[in-house]
């Protein structure tokens, strides 16, 4: 594992797929030329509206958004995590569709998101993920890269569940994604705070590229993308905007930590 730039991207994706998709190559054209290597983008990156208009575009959705992450990891030579997309089932839902894929638009890793956000949120507003989509059975995958570090992968509402993270670090993860559409209401009491502990508590750095903004309707999400180091150290955080989080993923200050705090060497219940 060698020292490099990651980004994670902040977007305000619409009920548009060519725009966001637009949008999504401009962000990346940015952080590539700001020197980063390893580049991620947001939950529901290439749509974000209706649930109804989601399934019914879901089999252009899903063939286009991963179409879209091939071309660009291959034209900018660069590693790429699409954080979310639908992509059809045979059951008429879809699966919220994680996908890391490599400078050549070569497939690494896919994870089917399992923790399905179905929550009454205290403005008023609720959210039943599980009406249009399946959820993932299986754990999430690592990604062991030589130069990049291994890379677990997670979708937003997974990092309330933090049993998902200790799996991955016990895999040997060094870099946990987080990619996430987090509501406002939600976002402005417990989106940092989740993932430092997620970052402290498996020593590992935390990658969350984010949704920002009014999408459709009341929707409406808290964005601040983030890299958080293994001490809990925001190195970067995105604000409000669209735009780029940019931060140097450092193996030294890895090992740092975990000589200074071992304690993944100190659990007793595994």
């Amino acid at each position: 594992m060698k020292s490099y730039l990651a980004a994670a991207i902040q977007m305000t994706s619409l009920p548009d797929l060519e725009k966001n998709l637009v949008q999504a190559e401009e962000l990346i054209d940015l952080a590539v030329r700001r020197g980063a290597e390893l580049i991620s983008l947001p939950e529901n990156f290439s749509f974000m509206g209706e649930e109804e208009d989601k399934i019914a575009q879901a089999e252009a959705i899903g063939l286009q958004s991963e179409k879209f992450l091939k071309t660009m990891a291959l034209r900018f030579q660069v590693t790429i995590l699409g954080g979310g997309f639908p992509v059809p089932t045979e059951s008429g839902k879809v699966y919220n569709t994680c996908l890391l894929v490599d400078p050549n638009g070569k497939e690494l890793a896919r994870y089917k998101k399992v923790h399905l956000f179905d929550v009454n949120v205290p403005d008023g507003i609720t959210y039943r993920e599980s009406n249009t989509v399946k959820a993932g059975e299986d754990w999430p995958q690592v990604y062991v890269s030589p130069e990049l570090g291994t890379l677990g992968l997670s979708v937003c509402y997974d990092v309330r569940f933090p049993e998902m993270y200790r799996y991955l670090s016990q895999k040997g993860a060094d870099v946990l994604f987080v990619p996430a559409a987090f509501t406002a209401y939600t976002g402005k009491d417990h989106w940092k705070v989740l993932l430092q502990a997620r970052a402290i508590e498996n020593t590992c750095y935390a990658i969350a590229p984010a949704q920002t903004g009014r999408h459709y309707g009341r929707r409406q999400t808290h964005g601040h993308a983030m890299i958080v180091d293994p001490w809990g150290v925001v190195l970067a955080d995105a604000g409000e905007e669209p735009g780029v989080a940019i931060a140097e993923i450092n193996p030294d200050r890895l090992e740092q930590v975990r000589r200074q705090m071992p304690s993944l060497q100190h659990r007793v219940f595994l």
